[in-house]
């Protein structure tokens, strides 16, 4: 499970689930295996967004959620990623 959480805190695909184009929290990433076959994952992410004001301060955070699906190869490791 850790190495889903490393690929996700790095991935730019989970910013796809942000409200704002905000940054993502990735000390506040919660992630649930949802269902799980031989070479597929599909999870539950939830995450704090946060919104910057032009002159970089923390204006706001928002909690985002989501599902996403990865695809694993023979060694657990992440080869593709599908918001769904």
């Amino acid at each position: 499970m850790e190495n889903l959480r490393k690929y996700l805190e790095n991935c730019r695909e989970l910013s796809e689930l942000t409200s704002q184009n905000g940054w993502i929290d990735n000390e506040s990433l919660e992630i649930e295996i949802i269902e799980q076959e031989q070479n597929t994952v599909t999870l539950k992410v939830i995450f704090k967004e946060l919104i910057m004001e032009g002159a970089g301060c923390l204006a706001n955070r928002l909690e985002c959620f989501g599902k996403v699906q990865l695809q694993l190869d023979e060694n657990g490791k992440v080869v593709d990623m599908k918001i769904l």
